[in-house]
C-alpha cells in the first residue's frame, strides 16, 4: 500500500527521508534563533509569519505530497512548532483536530463554536471542510513510541466531525498505530483522525513542525488565518538547501 492509499484507507502514512540531515539541522538552528515572543516553552503558534517556515510548507518537497492528496491548488493554513522536552513533556487525550484560525469573526450556519486562542479566533468548520485539508507533520528529531510518538486510530477519519464525549468509544486497541518517524521523515494525516499522545519516558527535544493544508475558501466572508495569496520570494540559498537536501520520496511504505 503507497502512502497516498493508505492515507485515504487509514487516515494517516509516514513518509520517511523528505528532509536529508543538513536541512534538518538548518532548521533546527533557524527555529531556536526565532523570537517565539509570549509562547510557552514546547510550542509555538503562526509559524507560517516565519519567511523560511512558509518556504518551507510551498516546498517541492512538501508540495509532492501535498498535491498528491489535495491537488495543486491546496495551499498551506496553519504552521505550529511542537516540541516536547523536559519541562514541556505533556500528554495529549484522544481527539479530533477540528478547529481552526481565522482572520476574523464572522458568524456563519455550520461554524461553531468559537474561541481565541493567543488573540487569534478560531473556529470549528463543518467536516467538509476538514476533509479537505491535509496535515504533515515533519520531524526534526527522531521520534520512537517514547519520545512521546503519536497514536492514530487507524480508519477513524471516515466517521466525520465528533463531539468529543463521542471520541472514545471509537478508541480501539485493536486499530491503535504508534506513528514512530525518524529525523527527516513526514507523518501525513487527515485531521478527522483520531489521535493521541503519551508523555515521553525519557524528556528530550521531539522538535515536530505542523502544517496544514487546505484545498477551498470558508463560507460567509470567513477566511483563513495564515493564508497567503502570492507565494513569498524568499531566500535562494533556503529554498536550495531544501531541494538539495530532499531525497527520493518513496512509493512504498
Amino acid at each position: 500500500m503507497n502512502y497516498i492509499e493508505q492515507l485515504h484507507s487509514e487516515g494517516y502514512a509516514i513518509v520517511e527521508g523528505v528532509l536529508g540531515a543538513e536541512a534538518v539541522q538548518h532548521f533546527i538552528d533557524l527555529l531556536a534563533s526565532v523570537p517565539d515572543g509570549n509562547a510557552p516553552r514546547g510550542g509555538r503558534r503562526n509559524l507560517l509569519a516565519v519567511p523560511a517556515m512558509r518556504e518551507l510548507a510551498d516546498s517541492t518537497s512538501l508540495r509532492m505530497l501535498v498535491d498528491s492528496i489535495l491537488g495543486p491548488e491546496a495551499f498551506p493554513v496553519r504552521g505550529i512548532l511542537f516540541d516536547k522536552q523536559e519541562g514541556a513533556n505533556w500528554k495529549v487525550p484522544w481527539h479530533q483536530d477540528v478547529t481552526i484560525a481565522v482572520k476574523e469573526r464572522v458568524d456563519c450556519a455550520g461554524y461553531g463554536p468559537w474561541s481565541v486562542k493567543e488573540g487569534v479566533q478560531h473556529v470549528q468548520p463543518p467536516a467538509a471542510v476538514l476533509e479537505r485539508m491535509l496535515t504533515i507533520r515533519l520531524h526534526l528529531d527522531n521520534c520512537p513510541a517514547s519520545n512521546g510518538a503519536l497514536r492514530v486510530i487507524a480508519g477513524s477519519h471516515r466517521l466525520g466531525r465528533l463531539d468529543q464525549n463521542n471520541i472514545y468509544p471509537h478508541v480501539n486497541s485493536v486499530l491503535e498505530r504508534v506513528c514512530e518517524v525518524r529525523s527527516g521523515g513526514a507523518l501525513l494525516m487527515s485531521p478527522l483522525t483520531i489521535h493521541a499522545s503519551s508523555v515521553a519516558e525519557k524528556p528530550q527535544h521531539r522538535r515536530v513542525i505542523h502544517f496544514d493544508y487546505a484545498n477551498g475558501n470558508l463560507d460567509g466572508g470567513l477566511d483563513w488565518f495564515e493564508r497567503e495569496l502570492e507565494k513569498p520570494a524568499g531566500s535562494a540559498d533556503n529554498r536550495l538547501l531544501i531541494e538539495r537536501q530532499s531525497q527520493q520520496l518513496p512509493h512504498q511504505l
